[in-house]
């Protein structure tokens, strides 16, 4: 996808030394204007620009569309690719309830363990920005090979104290 979201972990991407290709289904969301630092834009239907990716072992794939049913298709694609990583953003809700549809579509469970969801480290990213941040840091955590350390990344509110 194109949007808020992917305008930034484009921007954030590039500048970890990520090569970025941004698809989406609407024109105005996937352009070299909107993304000048991304190699290639793709706008059209997703089924359309998929055979046209060149997906292998080093490739990373975000899923970050408008809605469940742009996820629901590009996830149902990704999982069948040689991908290193595929992350995809979401409530848990949503998640369950996109890996709930492609099981009952008869993807097999082996191949949604591979998806990283919702995308991203928890660092309890709120905007669009920070949300990017927490996707690259996961990207390159995976390139790097990176045990995560949750109890690190823990964040724990100062107690507010009475004057």
């Amino acid at each position: 996808g194109g949007g808020h979201v992917s305008l930034y972990v484009s921007k954030v991407a590039s500048v970890a030394g990520f090569d970025t290709v941004i698809i989406d289904d609407r024109e105005a969301f996937a352009s070299k204007e909107r993304f000048p630092e991304a190699v290639e834009t793709y706008a059209g239907p997703w089924e359309e620009i998929f055979p046209r990716l060149k997906i292998n072992g080093f490739s990373y794939l975000i899923i970050v569309t408008r809605g469940h049913k742009g996820d629901l298709i590009c996830l149902r694609w990704a999982v069948t690719t040689p991908a290193r990583y595929i992350g995809m953003i979401g409530s848990k809700r949503k998640v369950i309830e996109i890996f709930k549809a492609l099981e009952s579509a008869g993807v097999p469970r082996e191949r949604l363990a591979r998806v990283h969801a919702p995308v991203g480290l928890d660092i309890g990213a709120l905007t669009p920005e920070e949300i990017a941040v927490a996707i690259v840091a996961e990207m390159i955590a995976v390139r790097r090979n990176a045990v995560p350390s949750l109890p690190a990344m823990a964040y724990k509110p100062k107690a507010q104290h009475a004057p």
